[in-house]
């Protein structure tokens, strides 16, 4: 979807950190990593080893508070552990026109539908939780006004742009039997 802001909601870096990082090389992006406490050490170190430090911007802080400084977020991870899950995705301002939003440890947790900014009357919205982990919910928004694309940036900061949507698409999930890993990518179809 070439997601030019994304925005991760966790308690440490993982993986996901740097694959995010990865797409966001792909895609002339970055991630912002919002990571509650002040334990950036060890996860600063992990992303210069991989060689993706100029990709990712680390926040530390109660997320809350630091996500509504980041608008038209074209795709979010956000971890449901976190404290006011509730209230940090009524702050998640995601990008109406076409957006992700991916939460985990969603497990007994009402879904993400109805409490996002800007997603209003013209936009589809297709939900669905899988039994991965302790849950995962995938959002997927998408203008019915198909055409155009604004890319996210972070408040005060114009960074907006065109680029036309493509065939329609299927997201595909699959778990790696060996080792456990859960994939979860779109395709064309």
């Amino acid at each position: 979807m070439s997601a030019k802001l994304m925005v991760e909601v966790t308690s440490e870096v993982s993986p996901s950190t740097v694959a995010l990082a990865t797409a966001a090389r792909q895609t002339g992006g970055k991630v912002v990593c919002i990571i509650q406490e002040q334990k950036l050490d060890k996860p600063q170190k992990v992303i210069e080893e991989t060689g993706l430090n100029d990709m990712v911007e680390f926040k530390t802080g109660d997320p809350v508070d630091v996500l509504p400084n980041y608008e038209n977020i074209d795709f979010s991870l956000v971890d449901c552990k976190t404290k006011n899950y509730d209230k940090l995705i009524e702050k998640l301002d995601v990008n109406p026109e076409r957006s992700v939003v991916v939460t985990n440890n969603v497990e007994g947790r009402k879904g993400v539908i109805g409490k996002l900014k800007k997603v209003e009357n013209e936009v589809k919205i297709f939900s669905t939780k899988h039994p991965m982990g302790e849950g995962l919910e995938v959002t997927m928004i998408e203008s019915v006004k198909l055409g155009t694309h604004s890319h996210g940036h972070q408040r005060g900061k114009t960074n907006r742009g065109k680029v036309k949507l493509g065939a329609k698409s299927k997201w595909v999930f699959e778990v790696d039997e060996k080792s456990g890993e859960e994939h979860i990518y779109r395709t064309r179809k």
